[in-house]
Protein backbone atom coordinates (compact mmCIF):
# COMPACT_ATOMS: atom_id res chain seq x y z
CA UNK A 1 0.00 0.00 0.00
CA UNK A 2 1.49 3.29 -1.02
CA UNK A 3 1.05 6.69 0.61
CA UNK A 4 -1.71 7.85 -1.76
CA UNK A 5 -3.74 4.70 -1.21
CA UNK A 6 -3.41 5.08 2.55
CA UNK A 7 -4.51 8.74 2.40
CA UNK A 8 -7.54 7.83 0.31
CA UNK A 9 -8.41 4.99 2.68
CA UNK A 10 -8.14 7.29 5.72
CA UNK A 11 -10.31 9.88 3.95
CA UNK A 12 -12.94 7.29 3.04
CA UNK A 13 -13.08 5.93 6.57
CA UNK A 14 -13.39 9.45 7.97
CA UNK A 15 -16.16 10.34 5.52
CA UNK A 16 -18.05 7.15 6.34
CA UNK A 17 -17.75 7.82 10.07
CA UNK A 18 -19.03 11.38 9.60
CA UNK A 19 -21.98 10.25 7.48
CA UNK A 20 -22.93 7.50 9.93
CA UNK A 21 -22.63 9.95 12.82
CA UNK A 22 -24.85 12.53 11.10
CA UNK A 23 -27.45 9.92 10.17
CA UNK A 24 -27.51 8.63 13.73
CA UNK A 25 -27.83 12.16 15.10
CA UNK A 26 -30.94 12.73 12.97
CA UNK A 27 -32.68 9.62 14.34
CA UNK A 28 -34.69 10.16 17.54
CA UNK A 29 -33.47 8.43 20.70
CA UNK A 30 -34.28 4.73 20.23
CA UNK A 31 -34.12 3.83 23.93
CA UNK A 32 -36.94 5.34 26.01
CA UNK A 33 -35.60 3.97 29.32
CA UNK A 34 -32.12 5.42 28.70
CA UNK A 35 -32.42 9.01 27.45
CA UNK A 36 -29.37 10.11 25.51
CA UNK A 37 -28.25 6.58 24.65
CA UNK A 38 -27.35 5.99 21.01
CA UNK A 39 -26.03 3.00 19.11
CA UNK A 40 -22.71 4.65 18.23
CA UNK A 41 -22.74 3.47 14.64
CA UNK A 42 -19.80 5.72 13.71
CA UNK A 43 -17.72 3.65 16.13
CA UNK A 44 -17.98 0.84 13.57
CA UNK A 45 -15.61 2.77 11.32
CA UNK A 46 -13.25 3.59 14.19
CA UNK A 47 -12.95 -0.11 15.00
CA UNK A 48 -12.16 -0.86 11.36
CA UNK A 49 -9.51 1.88 11.48
CA UNK A 50 -7.98 0.42 14.66
CA UNK A 51 -7.66 -3.00 13.06
CA UNK A 52 -6.42 -1.86 9.65
CA UNK A 53 -4.26 1.22 10.29
CA UNK A 54 -1.35 2.13 12.52
CA UNK A 55 -2.05 4.21 15.65
CA UNK A 56 -1.21 7.57 14.08
CA UNK A 57 -3.47 7.01 11.08
CA UNK A 58 -6.40 5.59 13.04
CA UNK A 59 -6.15 8.61 15.35
CA UNK A 60 -6.48 10.83 12.26
CA UNK A 61 -9.77 9.11 11.47
CA UNK A 62 -11.02 9.79 15.00
CA UNK A 63 -10.07 13.49 14.89
CA UNK A 64 -11.41 14.03 11.37
CA UNK A 65 -14.73 12.46 12.39
CA UNK A 66 -14.96 14.64 15.50
CA UNK A 67 -14.10 17.87 13.71
CA UNK A 68 -16.24 17.30 10.62
CA UNK A 69 -19.28 16.15 12.59
CA UNK A 70 -19.03 19.25 14.78
CA UNK A 71 -18.61 21.56 11.78
CA UNK A 72 -21.61 19.97 10.06
CA UNK A 73 -24.11 20.70 12.77
CA UNK A 74 -22.58 20.46 16.18
CA UNK A 75 -21.93 22.96 18.92
CA UNK A 76 -19.05 23.51 21.31
CA UNK A 77 -20.81 21.44 23.96
CA UNK A 78 -21.44 18.53 21.58
CA UNK A 79 -17.78 18.75 20.57
CA UNK A 80 -16.71 18.55 24.23
CA UNK A 81 -18.95 15.56 24.95
CA UNK A 82 -18.02 13.80 21.71
CA UNK A 83 -14.30 14.41 22.15
CA UNK A 84 -14.22 13.11 25.71
CA UNK A 85 -16.23 10.04 24.79
CA UNK A 86 -14.37 9.33 21.56
CA UNK A 87 -10.86 9.73 22.98
CA UNK A 88 -11.53 7.68 26.11
CA UNK A 89 -13.26 5.03 24.01
CA UNK A 90 -10.41 4.99 21.47
CA UNK A 91 -7.74 4.71 24.17
CA UNK A 92 -9.62 1.91 25.90
CA UNK A 93 -10.18 -0.03 22.70
CA UNK A 94 -6.49 0.23 21.80
CA UNK A 95 -5.50 -0.89 25.29
CA UNK A 96 -7.85 -3.88 25.28
CA UNK A 97 -6.75 -4.84 21.77
CA UNK A 98 -3.07 -4.57 22.74
CA UNK A 99 -3.29 -6.33 26.11
CA UNK A 100 -5.92 -8.87 25.07
CA UNK A 101 -4.22 -9.77 21.81
CA UNK A 102 -5.81 -12.85 20.27
CA UNK A 103 -7.83 -13.59 23.45
CA UNK A 104 -10.17 -10.60 22.99
CA UNK A 105 -12.31 -10.40 19.87
CA UNK A 106 -13.45 -7.35 17.97
CA UNK A 107 -16.73 -7.67 19.86
CA UNK A 108 -14.97 -7.34 23.22
CA UNK A 109 -12.96 -4.38 21.99
CA UNK A 110 -16.15 -2.73 20.73
CA UNK A 111 -18.04 -3.34 23.99
CA UNK A 112 -15.15 -1.70 25.86
CA UNK A 113 -15.43 1.30 23.56
CA UNK A 114 -19.18 1.54 24.17
CA UNK A 115 -18.77 1.62 27.95
CA UNK A 116 -15.86 4.08 27.93
CA UNK A 117 -17.57 6.43 25.48
CA UNK A 118 -20.44 6.81 27.93
CA UNK A 119 -18.03 7.25 30.84
CA UNK A 120 -16.18 10.03 29.00
CA UNK A 121 -19.39 11.88 28.28
CA UNK A 122 -20.60 11.55 31.87
CA UNK A 123 -17.27 12.86 33.17
CA UNK A 124 -17.71 15.98 31.03
CA UNK A 125 -21.31 16.33 32.22
CA UNK A 126 -20.26 16.01 35.86
CA UNK A 127 -17.52 18.60 35.34
CA UNK A 128 -19.97 21.03 33.76
CA UNK A 129 -22.64 20.38 36.42
CA UNK A 130 -19.95 20.47 39.13
CA UNK A 131 -21.36 17.37 40.81
CA UNK A 132 -20.48 13.70 40.68
CA UNK A 133 -24.12 12.64 41.02
CA UNK A 134 -24.34 12.64 37.21
CA UNK A 135 -22.26 9.45 37.34
CA UNK A 136 -25.20 7.64 38.97
CA UNK A 137 -26.51 7.29 35.42
CA UNK A 138 -23.40 5.25 34.49
CA UNK A 139 -24.86 1.76 35.17
CA UNK A 140 -27.76 2.37 32.79
CA UNK A 141 -25.50 3.81 30.09
CA UNK A 142 -22.92 1.07 30.65
CA UNK A 143 -25.56 -1.58 30.03
CA UNK A 144 -26.59 0.20 26.83
CA UNK A 145 -22.90 0.63 25.90
CA UNK A 146 -22.30 -3.10 26.24
CA UNK A 147 -25.34 -3.96 24.11
CA UNK A 148 -24.53 -1.44 21.40
CA UNK A 149 -20.83 -2.40 21.57
CA UNK A 150 -21.72 -6.03 20.94
CA UNK A 151 -23.93 -5.08 17.99
CA UNK A 152 -21.26 -2.79 16.51
CA UNK A 153 -18.59 -5.44 17.13
CA UNK A 154 -20.61 -8.05 15.25
CA UNK A 155 -21.05 -5.62 12.35
CA UNK A 156 -17.33 -4.78 12.36
CA UNK A 157 -16.46 -8.47 12.42
CA UNK A 158 -18.72 -8.99 9.39
CA UNK A 159 -17.09 -6.09 7.52
CA UNK A 160 -13.58 -7.35 8.33
CA UNK A 161 -14.49 -10.79 6.95
CA UNK A 162 -16.39 -9.75 3.83
CA UNK A 163 -15.01 -6.47 2.46
CA UNK A 164 -11.91 -7.12 0.38
CA UNK A 165 -10.48 -3.60 0.70
CA UNK A 166 -10.60 -3.84 4.47
CA UNK A 167 -9.00 -7.30 4.32
CA UNK A 168 -6.21 -5.95 2.11
CA UNK A 169 -5.45 -3.05 4.48
CA UNK A 170 -5.62 -5.35 7.52
CA UNK A 171 -3.14 -7.74 5.90
CA UNK A 172 -0.77 -4.87 5.01
CA UNK A 173 -1.04 -3.52 8.58
CA UNK A 174 -0.26 -6.93 10.10
CA UNK A 175 2.69 -7.46 7.73
CA UNK A 176 4.12 -4.07 8.66
CA UNK A 177 3.78 -4.90 12.38
CA UNK A 178 5.47 -8.24 11.81
CA UNK A 179 8.34 -6.58 9.90
CA UNK A 180 8.84 -4.09 12.77
CA UNK A 181 8.97 -6.93 15.31
CA UNK A 182 11.55 -8.79 13.23
CA UNK A 183 13.63 -5.64 12.88
CA UNK A 184 13.56 -5.01 16.65
CA UNK A 185 14.60 -8.60 17.33
CA UNK A 186 17.47 -8.30 14.85
CA UNK A 187 18.60 -5.07 16.52
CA UNK A 188 18.54 -6.60 20.00
CA UNK A 189 20.49 -9.65 18.81
CA UNK A 190 23.08 -7.53 17.05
Amino acid sequence: MNRTQKMIYISLLSAQAVILGLIERSIPFPFAFAPGAKLGVANLIIIVAIYTLPFKDSMKVVWMRLLMTTLLGGTISTFMYSTAGALLSYAGMLLVKFIGGKRVSIIGVSATGGILHNLGQLLVASTIAQTWTVLLYLPVLSFMGILSGIAIGIAANFLMDHVTTIQRFKKAHEEKKSDRRKQKMAETLA
